[in-house]
């Protein structure tokens, strides 16, 4: 491809300049390694490989440009009757390593072989591979030299392109600018080094920044860098700044060449390239930027959009572009930015799937045990339960049952049985894999139903058959991590109490890659109460599923949130145990609702009728139960007692009437329930202004009255004062920088509230501009405490949906928190003493848990609050050493669940507020 704007190779031999000798040139004698015999004596350069892995040491004869860094050509002159396969590899101090290998195709006869590398500096050797099996050759005239300009004849394609790209910062052509967060740093086969989150580069045109005219290009880019796929973007800027809506996400394979079609419609004037979003070393051996003919560039975008599994797949390119015309006049777009949009779209990867495979290779593989390891975790068990694993089938693709009973046969843990048990499935194929696996291995026991009765039915018939103390659910597609029993089984041996177990899980293709991983909040009834995020991996104890009857019939699509619904009433708590390793995978393809949550929406309905039979039977009396915002979801909402009761909201405030007038309007003018008294704290107001708008509210309407605190500011001491003075049976804690969006936000947290099992509610918060502001705290975020899905936006539905779902945490701002006042009084109130400004209210909501109450979060109460407006920064020295002691407190007081919080994932990081997979 044009790796520079002058060089075309698209269909077409790629010309260049030559390559002259340079000061670094050396003869180099071969000395043979392995596998390797002369032909005749005294003929060193004719030779047999007498075995697939013939190899010759490189030994330069003089000067040796090995020793420092630069971009270097090996040449020899080759001959033999057939094709071979050559490599060159190089040992930097470690041996020859698979990763440092440079490969080239040779035809039979006689001529020149050229391979280009890179050097680091300091190479211990080099090595030669000359064939990869039983052949005659002759090999002489080898040398090494440095290269300076670009090689001659090369063909596109040919394995000298991406040697090629990598003379892109030495010859001539496309240039790279380092300008924000890299540096150069030669450190193996890398010679850059991204220092932040947000690196990035110019793309200049020999020594100006690159300036296409509109039109359809085909970009490129080569890079390399550790692991095996990463996340580049480009951007262009046609006035204006760079933005997201002018750019392009490359999904880049390590060493691999990453091309995609991209529409310009008005050109760019500067090209941005920011070649990941982590810190680490990389190399970029090439970018480039090509024109395209506008009518090639539609016909390919066409032919790409109808493949399996994009957006028009089962219409032909004709109808796809009959359609896209449809929708772009719909849409009122231009029918080629819809085409690029809809291109571009088809490329999108699963949510964190780059982030979740450095994690595999960073972080999961280094923890699993190795053979010995797992004799010796297995010896070490108390007592081994046999866990018996059920499985409903029903006319699986064959070759996913066999994935499914392979997982389970390569276990690390041994003490298992496989009970499956078909559902009259009319595939013959299938019911011939149960056959075999079942004559394979006496631990698989398999029940072939003769009628079919949908999926509890079938588990049912699996259970009777199971004999382990515990019993683990697996759908008949998906299948288990090599050491999820074993996790399983340690668990189980160190919480003997437990017994109900769940672990986190993730989505595996029809080609086996792993994505989208869930990693779990512990046991959260009110996040289950909105969403089975339990689901896999499942064991529950087997005396408790046979006291509740197994699966329900009636309750199919949703029958394993029933099941558990149905175990509540006979579990505590503290017997439900999450196990934080991924142990499942969930098979996602066409139809699976791993694919797609709406694919059955009957299972939307079936969990309407769990919850309901679940609230009917067990309480409180007036528990309603609808449809979340997205299908598999639901919202429960609570009785609230008769009469209503009284809810006193607490206004801290010292002058800022624009603030805090807006703040009290909102709530008379907007909140459904009527059951309320607003306190205003006034904390030393001063201005005319504001003390005229004091008496005025008062006067208009008599659930508002104004509380004088005239002591030096100190937020817990005046929310104190403020519960003495109020009247209410709940207390509102409310920030002067408020404004209602959602007029029933005090019923619904009053719902939550009245629940005698519930401690501090906390509602769903926005900026100005509609981002997030809170959606609940999680501990351990910058250290102490950040705020769950800061800035994102408002129509988000966040990490696996937790930003529209009630759901229990920790801790909630109180900005606007609700308790009810003999909870506030049982825990003592805000601390004066150590918080008297910040994380008084994370505090407080510790010791609301530590007192036995579940603290909740819910997003149908929704506000407006104005932050930083009415507090200035934490800047002056006296703020600082303020805040310094608190962050000390909380450390010292609450350290151990800082470091843990029970409703995050340790997989998640602390370093931001976006639930990003974290190490």
């Amino acid at each position: 491809m044009g790796i520079f704007k002058s060089v075309k190779i698209i269909g077409r031999r790629m010309l260049g300049r030559g390559v002259k000798p340079a000061a670094g040139f050396s003869a180099v004698s071969l000395i043979p390694l392995q596998g390797l015999t002369p032909l005749a004596p005294g003929a060193d350069y004719q030779w047999r490989s007498h075995s697939d892995d013939p190899q010759f040491y490189l030994n330069p004869d003089n000067h040796d440009p090995l020793s420092t860094a630069g971009w270097l050509v090996l040449e020899y002159v080759f001959a033999a009757d057939t094709d071979t396969e050559h490599q060159v590899y190089m040992n930097l101090g470690e041996g020859y390593e698979e990763d440092l290998v440079i490969t080239k195709k040779v035809a039979a006869g006689y001529g020149k072989v050229c391979l280009a590398f890179f050097s680091p500096g300091e190479v211990q050797g080099l090595r030669l591979d000359p064939a990869n099996s039983q052949v005659s050759f002759s090999v002489s005239d080898v040398i090494v030299r440095c290269l300076d300009e670009l090689p001659v004849d090369l063909e596109d394609g040919a394995p000298w392109l991406s040697h090629y790209f990598r003379l892109l910062n030495g010859g001539s052509g496309l240039r790279l600018r380092p300008v924000n967060e890299v540096t150069r740093r030669i450190e193996g086969a890398y010679h850059w080094l991204s220092e932040g989150l947000d690196p990035y580069f110019l793309v200049l045109d020999q020594d100006k920044p690159l300036d296409l005219s509109p039109g359809w290009y085909d970009a490129r880019l080569h890079m390399d860098f550790p692991g095996s796929r990463h996340r580049a973007k480009v951007y262009f800027k046609s006035g204006g700044g760079f933005s997201e809506a002018d750019s392009i996400t490359l999904m880049v394979n390590r060493d691999e060449v990453c091309r995609r079609l991209v529409y310009l419609p008005r050109g760019a004037e500067l090209v941005r390239l920011d070649p990941k979003e982590k810190p680490g070393l990389f190399r970029i051996d090439g970018v480039s930027f090509t024109p395209v003919d506008h009518d090639d560039a539609i016909t390919e975008c066409l032919g790409h959009l109808v493949q399996p599994g994009f957006q028009y797949d089962g219409l032909s390119p004709d109808e796809t572009q009959a359609q896209i015309g449809s929708d772009a006049a719909e849409l009122e777009l231009g029918f080629e930015e819809l085409v690029h949009s809809r291109y571009q779209e088809s490329f999108a990867e699963p949510p964190g799937a780059l982030e979740y495979e450095d994690w595999i290779q960073a972080v999961e593989q280094p923890a699993m045990p190795d053979r010995g390891q797992v004799a010796e975790r297995i010896s070490g068990l108390s007592q081994t339960h046999v866990i018996s694993i059920v499985v409903p089938v029903y006319n699986p693709e064959p070759a996913w049952l066999r994935d499914c009973i392979e997982s389970v046969l390569v276990q690390s843990y041994p003490h298992w049985e496989l009970c499956l048990a078909d559902d009259a499935s009319p595939s013959e194929q299938v019911r011939g894999v149960l056959a075999e696996y079942q004559a394979l291995n006496e631990r698989i026991k398999v029940v072939f139903r003769e009628r079919n009765g949908h999926i509890s039915e079938a588990s049912n018939s699996a259970l009777e058959i199971v004999t382990g103390s515990y019993v683990a659910l697996l759908d008949h597609d998906d299948s288990l991590s090599p050491h999820a029993l074993l996790l399983m089984a340690e668990a189980i041996d160190s919480q003997p109490n437990a017994v109900v177990f769940f672990s986190d899980e993730d989505k595996i293709d029809e080609k086996g890659a792993r994505s989208d991983p869930h990693f779990k909040s512990a046991w959260n009834p009110d996040l289950f109460f909105a969403q089975n995020y339990v689901s896999h991996l499942s064991v529950y104890k087997t005396e408790l599923l046979k006291k509740v009857g197994g699966f329900r019939v009636g309750v199919e699509g949703s029958q394993d949130q029933d099941l558990l619904l149905r175990c509540l009433p006979f579990v505590e708590p503290e017997q439900i145990v999450h196990i934080p390793h991924v142990l499942y995978h969930w098979r996602a393809i066409e139809g699976s609702t791993a694919r797609d949550s709406g694919q059955k929406s009957y299972t939307t309905e079936a969990g309407l009728k769990a919850l309901h039979d679940y609230f009917a039977a067990n309480g409180p009396d007036g528990t309603e139960v609808e449809q979340g915002l997205v299908p598999n979801t639901y919202r429960v909402k609570w009785p609230i007692a008769k009469p209503n009761p009284l809810v006193s909201l607490l206004i801290p405030t010292r002058d800022r009437r624009a603030l805090v007038e807006v703040a009290v309007r909102s709530i008379l003018k907007k909140t459904t329930y009527a059951d309320y008294e607003i306190l205003i704290l006034d904390n030393g107001s001063v201005e005319p202004s504001t003390l005229e708008f004091f008496d005025k509210i008062q006067d208009e309407d008599k659930r508002v009255r104004v509380e004088r605190y005239d002591y030096p500011f100190n937020y817990s001491a005046i929310n104190n004062f403020g519960v003495a003075k109020s009247n209410g049976s709940i207390v509102g804690l409310v920030n002067n920088d408020i404004e209602v969006i959602s007029p029933d936000w005090l019923t619904e947290m009053v719902r939550h509230s009245s629940r005698t099992d519930v401690g501090c509610v906390g509602a769903k918060l926005y900026y100005d501009n509609g981002q997030i502001q809170h959606a609940g705290v999680i501990l351990g975020l910058g250290g102490v405490a950040g705020h769950s899905h800061k800035y994102f936006d408002r129509d988000s539905f966040g990490y696996f949906h937790r930003l529209i779902l009630p759901q229990n945490l920790s801790a909630v701002t109180a900005a606007c928190l609700l308790v009810r006042k003999e909870v506030y009084k049982e825990v003592g109130g805000l601390d004066e003493t150590n918080l008297t400004v910040a994380f008084n209210d994370v505090d407080f909501c510790l010791r609301v848990g530590e007192a036995g109450y579940r603290n909740l979060w819910t997003p149908y109460a929704e506000l407006y609050h104005h932050e930083s407006i009415s507090r200035g920064a934490e800047d002056s020295p006296e703020k600082l050493k303020r805040f310094g002691s608190e962050i000390g407190y909380m450390r010292s007081r609450w350290g151990h669940l800082l470091d843990a919080d029970p409703y995050y994932s340790q997989n998640l990081t602390k370093d931001r507020e976006d639930f990003s997979i974290g190490r």
